[in-house]
C-alpha cells in the first residue's frame, strides 16, 4: 500500500504539474515521497470541486453539486486528521503526511477554503483580496511543505507562504483568459475599472492590449514575494533549499514570459523548456550553495501578513 501511494502521487506530480516536477527530484527520498504525497491531495481536492480527473472533464462531474464535493473534502479531511481508514488514495498519502509531519488541521482547512471561494463565486475587490485568495490556494501550502522539509520556525514560514503566494499570482497571470471562460476572475476588480475592462469581456481580444498591462502589474506584484522567499533558503536543508530554489525559477521565469509577451501571452500557455529548466536547476543549485549560512534580511513590511 506504501508503495502504491508514491506511485500514484508521482504521477499525479507528473500530469498535473511539471514545472514542480523537475525540482521535486530534488528532494532527499523521504522528503520528496511526502512533498509529492501533499501535491497529489491537493491535485485531487481541485479536480473533485471541477469535477475533473488531472484536469480533463468526468462523467461523474454532473452527478452532484460543487457544494456537495466541497463538503465530501471536508469530512473526509476530518476523517483522516482522525487516523480513520482512508480508502481514497490521495486522501491516504495526505493523512501519512498530516500525521507524520504535524500539519496543523487549521492549514488543511485553510486550502479547502481556496476552493470553497471558487465555488461561492467569488470575485476580488481589491490586490488584498486577492492575495486572501493567493493564501488559501497556494500560501498554505507552501505552510504544508515547509513543515515536510522540517521547517518549524514562523519567520521562516513566512518565506514558505510568500514563495506560494508568489506561485499564485504568477498562475493567475498566465491563466487569466483561460480562467475567464470558465466564469472565474482573479484580478483585483480595481484594475479592471481602471483600465476599462468589464468584467465579462476578459476573453475580447479588443482588451488584449489592456490586459497584458495588468499581467504585467500582477508580475511586478510578484517579485518582491519571490524576493523573500529566497531568504528562506538558508534555513533549508540543502537539498531543500536547492528544489525550492528550482522551483523558484522556473515560476518566476513563466511570469517574465508572460510579461514579455504582452498582448500575445495567451496565444499559447506559458512554460518553460527542457533547456531552461536545466540551466534552471543549475542556478537553483547556485542559489542554494551561496544561501548556507548567510543572514536573511528582514522581510518586508509592506508584503501581506498570512494569518497566524
Amino acid at each position: 500500500m506504501s508503495e502504491a501511494l508514491l506511485d500514484h502521487a508521482t504521477r499525479t506530480m507528473a500530469v498535473g504539474s511539471k514545472s514542480f516536477a523537475t525540482a521535486s527530484k530534488l528532494f532527499e527520498p523521504r522528503t520528496r515521497r511526502s512533498a509529492l504525497m501533499l501535491y497529489a491531495w491537493c491535485r485531487h481536492c481541485d479536480d473533485v470541486i471541477d469535477g475533473q480527473t488531472l484536469g480533463f472533464e468526468t462523467d461523474a462531474a454532473s452527478q452532484d453539486t460543487s457544494e456537495a464535493r466541497l463538503e465530501r473534502l471536508r469530512e473526509s479531511t476530518r476523517l483522516a486528521y482522525a487516523d480513520a481508514p482512508m480508502s481514497e488514495p490521495a486522501f491516504a498519502a495526505f493523512q501519512e503526511v498530516a500525521l507524520t509531519h504535524q500539519i496543523p488541521q487549521s492549514q488543511a482547512f485553510d486550502h479547502l477554503e481556496g476552493y470553497a471561494m471558487d465555488v461561492r463565486g467569488e470575485t476580488y475587490p481589491h490586490l488584498s483580496d486577492t492575495l486572501r485568495y493567493c493564501y488559501h490556494v497556494a500560501g498554505v501550502v507552501g505552510l504544508m511543505m515547509a513543515r515536510v522539509m522540517g521547517v518549524r520556525d514562523e519567520a521562516v514560514l513566512d518565506r514558505a507562504c510568500d514563495l506560494g503566494l508568489a506561485f499564485q499570482l504568477t498562475n493567475i497571470a498566465r491563466d487569466i483568459v483561460d480562467d475567464a471562460r470558465i466564469g472565474r476572475c482573479y484580478l483585483p476588480l480595481a484594475w479592471l475599472d481602471e483600465v476599462g475592462i468589464p468584467l465579462d469581456e476578459l476573453t475580447a481580444s479588443r482588451h488584449r492590449d489592456r490586459l497584458a498591462v495588468l499581467a504585467s502589474r500582477l508580475v511586478a506584484v510578484a517579485e518582491p514575494y519571490y524576493d523573500s522567499a529566497r531568504d528562506g533558503l538558508p534555513a533549508l536543508p540543502l537539498r531543500s533549499a536547492w528544489a525550492i530554489a528550482t522551483a523558484r525559477g522556473v515560476y518566476r521565469r513563466i511570469g517574465v514570459k508572460v510579461a514579455g509577451a504582452g498582448k500575445n501571452a495567451w496565444d499559447r500557455r506559458q512554460g518553460t523548456g527542457k533547456g531552461e529548466k536545466i540551466g534552471l536547476l543549475l542556478a537553483g543549485a547556485g542559489q542554494a550553495i551561496s544561501a548556507r549560512g548567510r543572514r536573511p534580511d528582514p522581510r518586508p513590511a509592506h508584503l501581506w501578513q498570512r494569518p497566524r
